[in-house]
């Protein structure tokens, strides 16, 4: 009597178990949706590309103006540090918790002349308010949806729903332009 060998099994076994898994992996991937990310309303190829070109335009626009941001009361300079930093980091460590509120919020957008310290006018405003991992709520506010008065533009959006929010965007006066990006969460 022979005895039989099942190593030959035990490896078509195995190899036949992996390769279902790498066509399973490759369905379940092709399934998911995928999301751009907008950071200064372009996409990641271009701040790849140009983020130096965005530090240098931010520290040219510092020296020339003086610009807040001021939402819900908050104030906050020229600044995109956030970007660096994951949703987490920001639950945990940032300044820039509960920023946002769960239905009306609001923005002002005031830059002065550093020279004259008149403020300006004639701004072309980018902005865009979306929920970090999608697309399914962006909210996006260009020049014509802020009201100009002497204390800067200023506008109003709604937040359909409590959890982690992005503001992200630019704002340019003639041939020089300012970015921003901000990490936060509706309370």
């Amino acid at each position: 009597m022979k005895k039989r060998n099942y190593w030959p099994l035990f490896f078509i076994g195995i190899f036949s178990f992996a390769f279902s898994m790498i066509i399973w992996t490759i369905n379940s991937a092709r399934k998911v949706p995928v999301h751009n990310d907008k950071s200064f309303l372009s996409s990641y190829h271009d701040i790849d590309r140009d983020y130096n070109k965005i530090a240098e335009s931010n520290i040219d626009f510092e020296k020339k103006y003086d610009f807040n941001l001021t939402i819900n009361g908050k104030v906050f300079p020229l600044t995109y540090s956030d970007m660096f930093l994951a949703q987490r980091a920001i639950e945990l460590k940032s300044k820039h918790k509960d920023l946002f509120k769960f239905g009306k919020n609001s923005i002002i957008i005031t830059i002065s002349d550093k020279n004259s310290d008149i403020v300006l006018k004639n701004l072309d405003i980018k902005l865009m308010v979306t929920v970090p991992t999608n697309d399914s709520h962006t909210i996006n506010l260009n020049s014509q949806d802020f009201n100009y008065s002497q204390d800067g533009y200023k506008t109003t959006f709604e937040l359909p729903y409590k959890g982690n929010w992005n503001i992200t965007g630019s704002v340019k006066i003639n041939s020089d332009s300012g970015y921003f990006y901000i990490k936060s969460n509706a309370i």
